[in-house]
This record gives structure tokens, C-alpha cells and sequence, in this order.
């Protein structure tokens, strides 16, 4: 589990492709000084296990699923990601619930400079519609923030939502160097999964009843 607050951007310096998916080496400082085999990192929003470390880096493995929803298949030497170690119980929730499975890749429609921040519009699935709504919260590409516009729930058009980043966000997560057209991870409101997949069991329920 974590809070969607970066405590340091990586960088990548190896890729390894195989036939089982994809190991990524990134180097990294401050997150590893405790670092012990097996823990969980959120590497730009995904919930990725340690399988090796060296005093500045450490490497983990993506399996084919974490490939088909992510853009970590995009990751290549160089590339800048958010890192972020797993939440302890007795941890500060800066931000909200953040699972680290990443639902869908989404892409930066506009960028707008609003005074000393910057109004951000990205479009996703019409499916995933439904998990949004304005002064909710969303994870995008690890890091916690609170929607600030959204378009309605649709099953036809591409749906698009905004957020405000302030200046600190700017400068200290990758979500900087965004221009339009760039692919985003996307992880939607665990609460709001659950109450529209509960939602919808009781509408399911009260179909069968009225039949």
C-alpha cells in the first residue's frame, strides 16, 4: 500500500527483456537505506518487488500482465520514474490509498500554465468514467492528486479528467517533464472501485427480484 507522495525520482540504467517480461535496474538514493530483498516499491505507480539492490540501485521484474496495463514496457535507459517505498502502519496518509496496480494508460490532452500552477487535462478509457469524480483523488504515474474537473461517465466517448500541480509537484516528480501526448499511469480510486462494483450487485440483485 501506499500514500501517492514521491520521496525521490530514479532513473533507469538497464533494461532486460525476456520472454517471462522485463527487469528494470534504477538508480536510486534516499529510498534505499533500508532497502531488504522482497519489499515493494512503487516505481511511477506500480507496485514492483525487490529482487536485487547494490548501494545506489536496485532491480525488479515485470511480469506480462504489469506490461499489457503499464507503460513500463516504454521505460528505457534513462528514462526519469517516481519512486515511492510502501506505507508502514504507523505512516502519515499524505495523500490517499494507493494499491500500486495500475489501471490503464491515459495521455496528456493540454497543459495549461493557471498563475503559479499548472492545469492539466488527460484522457483514458471510457470505461474507467465511472471512478471519477471533481475533488476526488486518482494516482497518476505514482503520484496522489485531486481531481479538479471531469468529464460525465460515458461508454462511448474518450473520457478526459483535469488536475492542478503545483509548483513543488512540478519540480520534484516527473510529472514535469509531461508534454501533450505523453503516456501516463493511471490508478483510479480503490474506494470508488468498490462502491461501483457494489452498486452495481445490488442493481443486478434488484433486476433478478423484479423478474
Amino acid at each position: 500500500m501506499f500514500s501517492g507522495i514521491v520521496e525521490e525520482v530514479g532513473e533507469v540504467i538497464e533494461t532486460i527483456d525476456s520472454s517471462d517480461g522485463r527487469r528494470l535496474k534504477i538508480k536510486a538514493g534516499a529510498i534505499l537505506r533500508d532497502a531488504v530483498l522482497g519489499e515493494s516499491i512503487s516505481v511511477s505507480g506500480c507496485c514492483l518487488t525487490v529482487v536485487d539492490f547494490g548501494q545506489d540501485w536496485f532491480a525488479v521484474d515485470a511480469v506480462i500482465e504489469t506490461l499489457r496495463r503499464t507503460k513500463t514496457g516504454r521505460f528505457e535507459k534513462g528514462s526519469k520514474v517516481n519512486l515511492e517505498k510502501a506505507l508502514r502502519v504507523s505512516d502519515r496518509l499524505g495523500g490517499h490509498i494507493v494499491t500500486g496496480h495500475i489501471d490503464t494508460v491515459g495521455r496528456v490532452a493540454e497543459i495549461i500554465e493557471e498563475g503559479f500552477s499548472y492545469l492539466v487535462t488527460f484522457t483514458s478509457e471510457p470505461r474507467w468514467s465511472t471512478y471519477f469524480v471533481e475533488k476526488g483523488s486518482v494516482c497518476v504515474d505514482g503520484v496522489s492528486l485531486t481531481v479538479a474537473d471531469c468529464g460525465p461517465v460515458t461508454e462511448e466517448d474518450d473520457f478526459w479528467f483535469k488536475v492542478a500541480l503545483i509548483p513543488h509537484t512540478w519540480e520534484v516528480t516527473t510529472l514535469g517533464s509531461l508534454a501533450v501526448g505523453s503516456g501516463v499511469n493511471i490508478e483510479t480510486d480503490i474506494i470508488a472501485r468498490y462502491v461501483a462494483r457494489l452498486t452495481n450487485r445490488e442493481e443486478l440483485l434488484a433486476q433478478k427480484t423484479a423478474q
